[in-house]
């Protein structure tokens, strides 16, 4: 362990797929949406139960936090930071929550909202609008970086 900073720290939960409070989790999405279901544990009783059991019962969620690795302008390079609508074919179908530059990977990254239909492996046709220009965007579903998880682990 060393000193880095908090701009450091963004990029590193970036190029793992990690979510924020406030960002990516707020109390306006479900544990469902958020992608947290993982470490739900149906054992015991806990605040929320009922909704998340009701959500599953009618057929999962309807929309789901995902990550894009996103081209940028060559000529005007800009990340996204947050709040940029997500396109499908042309038309809005999300939106971002947080992203930058994933300064290990090399490549721009963000994460956002959008139908749980359209969060399809190899799905085409995503563009990011940044500083009023859409760019392709591309879904990264697992994270660039270490996706299964053995570098923290070793």
């Amino acid at each position: 362990m060393r000193l880095f900073g908090f701009r450091a720290l963004i990029t590193m939960r970036l190029e793992k797929n990690f979510g924020t409070w406030f960002r990516e989790f707020r109390p306006i999405y479900t544990p469902l949406e958020a992608g947290m279901d993982r470490v739900l544990k149906f054992d015991h009783d806990f605040i929320g139960r009922e909704a998340v059991e009701a959500e599953q019962a009618a057929g999962g969620p309807k929309r789901k936090l995902v990550m894009f690795r996103v081209d940028v302008d060559p000529d005007a390079p800009a990340d996204v930071i947050g709040d940029e609508p997500v396109f499908h074919e042309g038309k809005v179908v999300g939106w971002i929550t947080s992203g930058g530059y994933a300064h290990y990977s090399g490549v721009s990254l963000a994460l956002g909202y959008i139908p749980a239909e359209l969060a399809v492996e190899g799905l085409k046709g995503f563009e990011i609008e940044i500083i009023g220009k859409c760019r392709p965007a591309h879904l990264q579903l697992e994270p660039v970086l270490d996706p299964t998880g053995s570098r923290m682990r070793a």
